[in-house]
């Protein structure tokens, strides 16, 4: 073919192709490529740089803060270091430690007469107390206050038998109480280690290992024999960062050293309590309220400002009398408070008697009274007798055919509209109370019975407490058998017995007015809106007054003087008593700390109390700094359900809801529950924390109703011995019945006059089957007789 074109094909890519030869037709590209990878490159360098200048900007402030509490728990100005000595054994001596410890921080090596040592070598501030073994109460008060638990042990046992020998029963018991409080920093101390160092290191190393287990992993073990021990072990103490429970960092407290009265008129039994000490973790307030530890809450009359008694910056040349001199208390500032400023000392909610009066009807309201009257009158539905319209909501109504016919022929008056519902509501109540006056009978509700029997050991002779202690514990084991259920009395009606309980169809869903038929004593306590929001800007405010310069606040880590008014002349007499013994506190409310509430702590029974603790059983509180006493209801935790089931027992080895009515606490707050008896030592009754501050919480006593079936018919059963009249019948019957072997059914009619009666299941039952009713009604915390114990 003459001028034909030659065919050229593309060239295959080869193995070996280079990445530079197969983008050769890209070149034109290369340019803007480079452009944007050199912005992509400059991008990427900035968003590095900011990185990397943000991390060094929270490096710098993580450093500045450690810095700041360095600084705060140990610089010229700040408080002592509390250091706690705990013996975790009887064995343990204290008293020789303790004089070394303040001989080694006193600059002179002099005899010290004070717990307080300034030591100028250390440049350290240190209060060093002495835990007494088998005093529960002045143990948990130093903890609370401990800045460093150090835990002495004794390594003179035989190191071959296990931790029980480092340990007894009464360090266990502490420790436990200790971890619920909240440990501080922790370290141990290993006295009676043998001279020769092969065997005191040996037996270090196995004190240590038996003993890991007990304490946090950052917890150090040193022996504490000799001076050289103890000089190394307050170096290392000096350069620590302490860390202290959170709960103890949001409020201001002071632990006095000194304690005095001033009496204007002993007529009054009032006083001005004066508490010396160091302020410490907040700035204080003068116009704030003020709680001392065990006593109540109270008002400031004036907060003096005094020269520290134990500077750091004591020259080394000063003689006895320069010193005295130097550490007479000299007032440097006075504060006094404002009248209009200072938080009123409100404890409890005054109640209007006529909040709840009705007025004179508007025409408005009648004419719509009347509309829903007629509106009423149309629709009728089987009631008992007093059956409120709310209280109707949880009464179903009866689809069977073969019971229609029994709600149109009531002889006793069951069917009821909402005319003729008032009246006869009327009309049995006062038939309740012609029973009461004519039948002399104990009620037969044990949530109504006086649960103070227990409490009133005066008149009671040695033989009746141990028949009221053997009840207790039967009708603990018959709980634990037998929960809820309960005997319907013979002499007494049940409608009568029960009148305050109605049926539900279901717990978790079934409606349950919280604001219905309350105790007169939630007229008195305080609520909120939203607890959580309440508490976010209480505490917004507490850190923003800790920020600002004011003239009405203290300065942290100030040697103070706190005039505290009108404290009790009994209660102020038996601080200055205990002042040398046990640490008296007195700390700072944050605002509405003082108002009473509903408080719920989830709670756990000690392991070590074997004992049954009854619902309403008077115990005391240590929630955080304060104490008080209380009678809780304890109920199951329920996360489901708005309602919560009252248990009649707190049982071990799960976690309850404990229930009390107590002055309002923000949480997170640990809790110590301990059980008083005159005549012996308080014990660990339960442990646990603050959970929410609700008065709405909904929580129900169960109680279970038992007949058994007489004659059975397949789905249908006679059953008797659940009531013992007809009218009980009746009255009971909108309320649904159910088998022991998971037959559900309801009640037909009553049979004969003993009580027998009707019912009809879902399926067949059984001869040897157990028929139950559940009942409910809302129950309540008891109102405490004294708040606080007054430091019994």
């Amino acid at each position: 073919m003459g001028n034909s074109r030659i065919q050229v094909n593309k060239a295959h890519k080869t193995r070996f192709t280079s990445k530079s030869s197969r983008n050769l037709h890209r070149t034109s590209l290369q340019d803007s490529c480079r452009i944007g990878k050199s912005d992509s490159n400059n991008y990427v360098k900035g968003a590095k740089a900011a990185r990397f200048q943000r991390g060094k900007m929270l490096r710098e402030q993580k450093r500045a803060t450690v810095l700041k509490e360095k600084r705060a728990s140990g610089g010229l100005n700040s408080a002592p270091r509390v250091i706690v000595l705990f013996p975790l054994s009887a064995s343990v001596e204290l008293d020789s430690l303790n004089e070394d410890l303040l001989e080694l921080l006193s600059s002179d090596g002099s005899g010290v007469t004070s717990s307080t040592v300034a030591s100028s070598e250390y440049k350290l501030k240190a209060t060093v107390l002495k835990a007494p073994h088998g005093d529960l109460l002045t143990c948990m008060e130093m903890a609370k206050v401990a800045d460093l638990m150090a835990f002495v042990a004794s390594a003179s046992s035989p190191w071959e038998e296990n931790k029980s020998n480092y340990i007894d029963s009464f360090g266990n018991q502490c420790l436990s109480v200790f971890r619920s409080i909240g440990l501080p920093s922790t370290t141990v101390l290993i006295r009676d280690l043998p001279s020769e160092l092969k065997k005191k290191n040996e037996l270090k190393k196995i004190c240590a290992s038996q003993l890991a287990s007990e304490f946090p992993e950052d917890c150090k073990f040193y022996p504490a024999d000799t001076r050289d021990e103890l000089h190394k072990f307050m170096w290392l103490f000096k350069a620590q960062r302490l860390t202290v429970p959170h709960w103890r960092s949001q409020r201001p407290y002071v632990v006095a050293q000194k304690v005095g009265m001033l009496v204007d008129d002993e007529s009054s039994g009032k006083c001005t309590l004066l508490l010396s000490g160091y302020l410490r973790a907040r700035k204080l307030s003068i116009n704030q309220l003020v709680h001392v530890s065990g006593v109540g809450d109270f008002q400031f009359s004036k907060i003096e400002v005094l020269n520290d008694p134990f500077p750091l910056n004591e020259r080394k040349n000063q003689n006895s009398m320069e010193l005295d001199a130097l550490h007479d208390e000299e007032v440097l500032n006075s504060l006094v408070p404002d009248p209009i400023k200072q938080e009123p000392l409100v404890v409890e909610n005054t109640p209007d008697p006529l909040a709840g009066e009705q007025t004179w009807p508007t025409e408005e309201e009648m004419a719509e009274a009347d509309k829903n009257q007629k509106q009423g009158k149309l629709k009728k539905k089987t009631l008992p007798r007093g059956t409120s319209e709310y209280q109707a909501a949880w009464i179903v109504d009866d689809t069977d055919e073969e019971d229609s016919d029994i709600g149109d022929s009531d002889d006793n008056g069951m069917v009821l509209d909402r005319e003729e519902d008032a009246n006869e509501e009327r009309k049995y109540d006062q038939e309740f109370e012609d029973d009461e006056k004519s039948l002399n009978v104990r009620d037969f509700d044990s949530g109504t019975q006086n649960d103070s029997e227990m409490m009133d050991d005066e008149d009671l002779t040695d033989e009746q407490i141990k028949d009221e202690i053997k009840k207790i514990k039967e009708a603990h084991a018959d709980d634990e058998e037998f929960p809820d259920e309960v005997e319907t009395p013979i002499d007494v009606p049940a409608r009568r017995c029960f009148a305050k309980y109605r049926g539900l169809k279901s717990f978790r869903t079934s409606s349950w007015d919280p604001n219905e038929s309350l105790p007169q004593d939630y007229a008195r306590i305080f609520a909120f809106d939203n607890v959580a929001r309440t508490q976010k800007l209480v505490l917004k405010q507490a850190l923003k007054m800790e920020e600002e310069d004011r003239d009405d606040c203290v300065q942290t880590g100030s040697y103070v003087r706190l005039h505290i008014k009108e404290v009790p002349l009994g209660a102020a007499s038996k601080l200055s008593s205990l002042v040398n013994t046990k640490p008296i506190i007195g700390f700072r409310l944050i605002q509405h700390e003082i108002q009473m509430s509903v408080l719920h702590f989830s709670v756990k029974k000690y392991d070590g109390y074997e004992a049954p603790i009854k619902t309403k059983e008077e115990l005391m509180f240590h929630v955080g700094f304060r104490q008080v006493i209380a009678r809780p209801v304890f109920s199951t935790d329920n996360f489901s359900s708005d309602k919560h089931k009252m248990e009649r027992f707190l049982h071990s080895g799960s976690f309850s809801l404990a229930s009390i009515y107590g002055p309002i606490s923000f949480p997170p707050l640990p809790l110590v529950a301990l059980k008083i008896s005159e005549g012996s030592d308080p014990a660990v009754a339960a442990l646990g924390s603050l959970k929410s501050i609700e008065p709405n919480k909904i929580i129900l006593k169960k109680i279970i109703l038992t007949g058994y079936p007489q004659r059975v018919s397949k789905m249908k059963a006679s059953v008797r011995y659940m009531f013992h009249n007809p009218e009980d019948v009746k009255w009971f019957k909108p309320v649904e019945v159910w088998s022991k072997c998971g037959r559900r059914g309801r009640v037909k009619e009553p049979v004969g006059t003993h009580g027998a009666m009707k019912c009809i299941f879902n399926g067949v039952v059984q001869q040897h089957d157990i028929v139950c009713m559940n009942l409910y009604k809302r129950a309540y915390p008891k109102w405490p007789e004294r708040l606080y114990p007054q430091l019994l």
